[in-house]
């Protein structure tokens, strides 16, 4: 376009030359692109011409005083009598950027001409997340710059209005699916006292202009924490413990309270400190129950910004001296004491008894967690589900797993030998023995997966422990089971677990887990190209998900950072599952063939399900066509005994193309093709036009003895070319049969017998070949006119096939005049010729080349032929219902009228071994030519 404005400055002097400018607007918004001209006086509006271009295309035109825009385009024609030609962009979009020119003239003077070049501009947004900074430790500030156009974007960081980190290397950004772009930030920093309440600023350069952001940062300060308890005057009342936290900002923090791991309730209360933090007393009053417990006490402070809370833990034996001690009698008590001193001795044990018992029961009292469920439970992936238990027995603890109400075993140790385990082994469960001594599996959970047997799947089971959880005794056993899951077993299942005691068969307790969704992400093909039947203009780009779950999956078409409407979508409504379980979907979206011949228009889908961290992405750029395939042609090299194959694949892109080779054995089908290994070469692709392509696939092979049995050499069944390309939704396959190819021994003449009444019997022996050869005689002067034929086949002396063509010619002009020894002869040949006529097959036919008189002979000029006048005088024979069919043919007079044209007989003779058609031609002689009466 800048070529064509120089060529118009040099050869037209009137042209008024204006510096180009610039336009700049937002997305989806309006711009005006100037072009103002100074009339010289009053001008008719009729005459003035008016033309915007953007790349070469017409995008608004004015004359004859009618003004035309395109679509997303307008302009104010009452202006037009002030010289104000400017053109309004009415929404604008990233593919309307580009250079504009404007040319205004007056019949075939241009008045004037100028450039504009409009683009969009968007400023980006900056959002920092506020987030509590730990005092004194490595802290991370994170600044995004969203929705901005062009890249590239350079970040820098200020405090109190000081840069304190300069601009980083510009950073293209990531794009959007709106065209846009986004891009990040970092900041690291040790944040002290003196950064609280401090502004900060993210600045970010963008298009040579600066764009600020300011914050402010949240310091958290930890605090010192410290346990007590009150005095107690009985060991037999609540015990109130209290926790001092000092020195924390800001005010918001929670208190929990644990007692051996366990959390207990608390409601908090705080004051302010003189120098601006605060602190808080939490008490917790211990029941006689928990204080008898005894055990580990934790005071746990938790704050925003802090990874971890800080915790004060004390023995409760420390704190409470009167904990563990036995508690005092009261008067109640004593007096119950001398009754029971009193009571018969029976009365003692039976109470001693009955407390034994209790305490057991109390030894025996479990504390059993929830199943715990792994985040996510892929189809292929091993999953672990788990629960604690705690108690001061866990050692004699049996956990027995279910799925929904099926007991599950360890199928992970199916095929190990039981002879290592003797009688200890039990699939069940995990058996621990005494002194805290247990049986571990040698499998490990780590070692490669099993595969699943039938409808059970893979289960391994493990419980680790006990473990000393505090020094009151208590301890802790986890069981867990890992299994690789499976849709039709674990689809809307859930785990149940039943924790009981060795040589027991009453359950302490049941856990029962939450249902859990079964992930498996999907196998997303890539873009297949292909035209439409009804429209070769329209190209279609399909996509296609299997082997996914749960069902609901998303595709998004996009196209240079706009996005596509799919025309066709499994997706869009419930796909139905195989008969694993798992669930198929594709999506279809078209593009007009002018789009995607530019070589550089991109096309990519993204596809979106649970099952994935980060959505798949399929794209395709360019033009894609589909190739055209020749059928496949051979050759053999009689030296080697070699077969070269060949298939000719032209006008396809991209170059990228396969080539297999498959042989087909007699009698088989397709689905039971051998593929041939050996042999298969390709020659190019090489480039033929622009974004075409064409390639020759060859198949060179020497049959082994074994192929040489089979009909063909390669097999009955013949060769198959399979071709597969990207534009190609099924691969184009040629299919080629080995044939037998022999050459026939083809006679050096035509034989020619005539009968005295001008029927003329020709005819043609051909000895061996396969397979047949085709034949077409014909007849006439200067043109030839097509004949029927009779042909015959028949096994000769020599034990070889033998081809009979005769052909029965009768002409509408005078015969040629028979010699004096053809006189002498008539009388023996008329019965030979109504025979030839009757039928060609009979014994005795005399033909040129078996054997006759030289006089007899009438050669052409070119040798090819030999000729035989018989005497046959009985025009009837010929319509015998047998005879052979009498062709007629009429000879036009030349230029004089007493002469006329020299007959000709012509036979064409093909066949697969021969290269080109042979020819055999008998031509009257002149001296039989007799003037027409």
């Amino acid at each position: 376009m800048r070529c064509k404005v120089l060529a118009c400055v040099a050869l037209l002097t009137l042209i008024k030359h204006v510096s180009p400018s610039e336009i700049q607007a937002g997305l989806n918004a309006s711009a005006t692109l100037p072009c103002n001209v100074t009339l010289p006086g009053p001008t008719e509006m009729s005459l003035i011409q008016v033309s915007w271009t953007s790349n070469g295309s017409s995008v608004a035109s004015f004359s004859n005083g009618i003004p035309n825009t395109e679509s997303g385009f307008s302009w104010n024609a009452s202006r037009f009598d002030n010289g104000e030609f400017s053109l309004t962009i009415l929404r604008t979009s990233f593919n309307l950027q580009g250079l504009y020119e404007c040319t205004v003239s007056n019949n075939s003077t241009m008045w004037h001409s100028s450039n504009v070049t409009f683009s969009i501009l968007v400023p980006p947004t900056l959002d920092v997340p506020r987030l509590w900074l730990m005092l004194e430790t490595e802290s991370h500030l994170t600044c995004r710059a969203d929705g901005f156009y062009p890249p590239p974007i350079a970040f820098s960081w200020t405090r109190a209005g000081i840069e304190i980190q300069t601009p980083t290397d510009q950073v293209q950004g990531e794009p959007t699916p709106n065209g846009l772009y986004t891009a990040t930030g970092n900041l690291t920093i040790y944040p002290s006292r003196e950064d609280q309440n401090v502004t900060f600023g993210c600045r970010v350069l963008h298009s040579g202009r600066y764009q600020e952001l300011e914050f402010n940062i949240n310091v958290t300060y930890p605090p010192t924490v410290r346990l007590s308890a009150l005095p107690s005057q009985a060991n037999n009342v609540p015990v109130t413990l209290y926790c001092d936290v000092d020195g924390f900002y800001p005010e918001q923090v929670s208190m929990s309270w644990r007692q051996n791991g366990s959390v207990l309730p608390d409601l908090p209360t705080t004051d302010q400190n003189l120098d601006g933090t605060f602190r808080t007393r939490h008490y917790y009053t211990l029941s006689p129950a928990q204080r008898e417990q005894g055990g580990m006490v934790e005071c746990a402070v938790h704050q925003p910004g802090a990874a971890q809370p800080v915790i004060s833990s004390e023995d409760l034996a420390k704190l409470d001296p009167r904990a563990g001690e036995p508690p005092l009698l009261t008067n109640s008590a004593k007096a119950s004491v001398a009754l029971m001193c009193i009571s018969l001795v029976l009365v003692i044990l039976l109470c001693f008894g009955f407390s034994w018992r209790r305490r057991d029961e109390k030894q025996k009292s479990l504390n059993v967690s929830g199943i715990i469920l792994p985040p996510r439970v892929t189809v292929g992936q091993k999953g672990r589900v788990s629960l604690s238990i705690e108690g001061r027995r866990v050692d004699r603890v049996l956990t027995t797993w279910f799925l929904n109400d099926i007991p599950i075993s360890d199928t992970s140790l199916i095929g190990t030998s039981r002879a290592n385990f003797n009688c200890l082994y039990n699939p069940l469960t995990t058996i621990h023995l005494p002194y805290g001594l247990t049986l571990t599996s040698p499998a490990s959970e780590k070692g490669p997966l099993l595969t699943s047997r039938g409808e059970t799947g893979y289960y391994k089971m493990r419980t680790q422990g006990p473990l000393h959880s505090s020094g009151s005794g208590t301890q802790q056993l986890i069981s867990s089971l890992t299994f690789v899951p499976q849709i039709s077993v674990h689809k809307g299942a859930v785990f149940k677990c039943q924790v009981s005691y060795a040589g027991k068969d009453k359950i302490v307790a049941e856990r029962v887990s939450e249902k859990f969704t079964i992930l498996s992400p999907p196998e997303v093909s890539e873009i297949q190209l292909a035209e439409t039947q009804n429209d070769s203009d329209v190209i279609s780009m399909t996509v296609r998900s299997s082997h996914f779950h749960p069902d609901v999956i998303t595709f998004r078409w996009f196209c240079e950072g706009g996005e596509l409407s799919p025309v066709a979508s499994q997706a869009s409504s419930s796909p139905r599952p195989n008969s694993e379980g798992f669930f198929s979907a594709f999506s279809q979206c078209k593009l007009h063939r002018s789009e995607l011949e530019k070589g550089s228009t991109k096309v990519w889908v993204s596809v979106h399900h649970i099952a994935l961290r980060q959505p798949i992405t399929r794209e395709t750029r360019g033009f894609l066509k589909r190739p055209s395939v020749s059928d496949v042609i051979s050759s053999a090299s009689p030296l080697d005994q070699t077969v070269i194959l060949g298939c000719q694949i032209t006008d396809f892109f991209p170059p990228n193309i396969s080539v297999t080779w498959l042989r087909l054995r007699e009698g088989e089908r397709d689905d039971r093709e051998e593929e041939v290994i050996e042999g298969g070469e390709m020659w190019g692709p090489i480039q033929t036009q622009s974004r075409l392509y064409r390639a020759t696939a060859t198949l060179k092979r020497r049959a082994t003895s074994q192929e040489k049995k089979e009909k063909g050499g390669f097999g009955g069944g013949g060769i198959i070319c399979r071709v597969e390309h990207i534009s190609l939704q099924e691969p184009i396959e040629k299919h080629w049969k080995s044939i037998d190819i022999a050459t026939p021994s083809i006679p050096p003449s035509i034989s020619v017998c005539w009968s005295s009444e001008g029927v003329g019997v020709f005819s043609l022996v051909f000895k061996g070949g396969h397979p047949k050869v085709k034949l077409l005689w014909a007849a006439g002067g200067r043109t030839l006119t097509p004949l029927v034929s009779s042909e015959t086949e028949e096994i000769g002396d020599d034990g070889q096939r033998e081809l009979k063509s005769v052909c029965a010619l009768e002409t509408s002009t005078n015969l040629p005049s028979p010699s004096s020894k053809q006189q002498e002869r008539r009388k023996n040949g008329q019965t030979r010729t109504k025979a030839a006529v009757m039928d060609p097959d009979t014994e005795g036919i005399e033909y040129i080349d078996e054997g006759g008189h030289e006089e007899n002979n009438n050669v052409d000029r070119d040798g090819e032929t030999r000729s035989e006048f018989c005497d046959d005088s009985d025009r009837d024979s010929v319509e015998h219902p047998g005879a052979l069919h009498i062709n007629k043919v009429n000879l036009k007079h030349g230029a004089r009228e007493r002469e006329r044209g020299r007959l000709r007989v012509c036979v064409e003779i093909t066949h697969p071994a021969l290269q080109l058609p042979v020819y055999r031609t008998w031509t009257e002689p002149n001296k039989d030519i007799s003037s027409s009466p």
